[in-house]
């Protein structure tokens, strides 16, 4: 584009007749434009070449048609000076502009990088206070356990035994049967609280052996079975591809599953159907993982209490203790997997349980 300019420019000068000195001048300050984009495009190299190409073309004019009149054609000779001088300096003021130009963009990245750091170490701190803030409820908890096992279980199971006792001498249909029958089932339930105390707070085992998952979620469909046919609720466990193995501690895993069927058979008083499956997730550069499935077809969790649902004493159930979900993340992530939980109110939950996978030949 700037040599076409350039040789339309002279072509316009060169054929134009001596006597029109007025197009002469408009022609002579045209070569100004492309020296100024060369200049713009290209730098102080730009400017000054091609100020240099345009002086070479216009100095025969000068020379030539002219006459080469040193005093009466002095201002033409000083327009050449002109050009060298626009493009040197030009091109000097746009490479200056262009250097600083990439120095702000630099700056402007190294400040965007800041950012995304100063911004990871603010989340890195958010879950470490949370973190802390759990460990400190945990300690308290173990605290409290400790406290309700010794002041609590033993008065409970006197209160029982003297019920049951005391119903012997009623008949089903009495009042007084009804009424000790609360009182057991009530204990009961007071029991269970402080059984669910005492796991939270009780670290986990470390004897951890070949598991077959099939098997303990086997175990926790026979558990629930008579609970699921009262609530309505088709249970429906399907047998994986392959059979799979983890490393871990039978009985956690059984309560971790049994507390997520649990709270999938509470959430369907309606009935409804809950379907348990498990499948194998092969990785290349991750240790392989089997995904367990609990889908039920319930009421949903709400988006902000799912936020909630792992914290300590977070319930949505009256008579709840909000232990159960936090119980069971502590298990699996105590086995080296993860626990996730995706719901939409009105259509159901699925609670997803990764495992690692026990590689063939693996140490126990």
């Amino acid at each position: 584009m700037l040599a076409i300019s350039i040789i339309t420019i002279s072509l316009l000068h060169y054929l134009t007749p001596l006597h029109l000195h007025y197009l002469h001048d408009i022609f002579q300050r045209l070569y100004y434009l492309p020296i100024i984009l060369a200049a713009i495009w290209f730098g102080l190299r730009g400017g000054l070449l091609c100020s240099l190409v345009v002086s070479i073309v216009y100095a025969p004019h000068i020379l030539f048609q002219w006459g080469g009149d040193m005093t009466l054609e002095l201002e033409k000779y000083l327009e050449i000076v002109l050009y060298n001088i626009v493009g040197g300096v030009t091109g000097l003021l746009s490479q200056r502009e262009r250097e600083r130009s990439a120095e702000l963009q630099k700056t402007a990245e190294g400040l965007e990088q800041s950012y995304k750091k100063l911004q990871e170490q603010s989340e890195q701190l958010i879950a470490i206070e949370k973190n802390l803030r759990s460990a400190e409820k945990l300690s308290t908890l173990g605290e409290m356990a400790a406290v309700l096992a010794h002041e609590i279980r033993n008065p409970l199971g006197s209160i029982r035994g003297t019920a049951e006792i005391l119903r012997d001498d009623y008949r089903p249909g009495d009042p007084k049967y009804e009424f000790i029958d609360i009182q057991i089932k009530e204990t009961e339930r007071l029991n269970r609280v402080v059984e669910d105390f005492l796991r939270m707070a009780r670290p986990l085992p470390t004897d951890m052996v070949r598991c077959r998952v099939q098997a303990e979620l086997e175990t926790v469909a026979l558990l629930v079975g008579n609970d699921a046919r009262e609530r309505n609720v088709s249970l429906i466990l399907e047998p994986p591809a392959v059979d799979v193995v983890v490393r871990g501690n039978g009985e956690k895993l059984r309560q971790a599953f049994l507390n997520i069927v649990i709270n999938s058979l509470q959430a369907m008083s309606g009935g409804g159907s809950l379907a348990i499956s498990t499948t194998v997730c092969r990785a290349e550069e991750a240790a392989d993982m089997c995904e367990i499935r609990f889908c039920d077809s319930g009421e949903g969790i709400d988006t902000e209490s799912l936020t909630k649902i792992f914290e300590p004493f977070y319930t949505t159930k009256p008579d709840g203790t909000g232990l159960g979900l936090a119980i069971t993340k502590k298990i699996v992530e105590g086995h080296g997997g993860m626990l996730q939980v995706e719901s939409v109110v009105g259509r159901g939950t699925t609670v997803l349980v990764r495992l690692p996978l026990l590689q063939a030949g693996g140490d126990l």
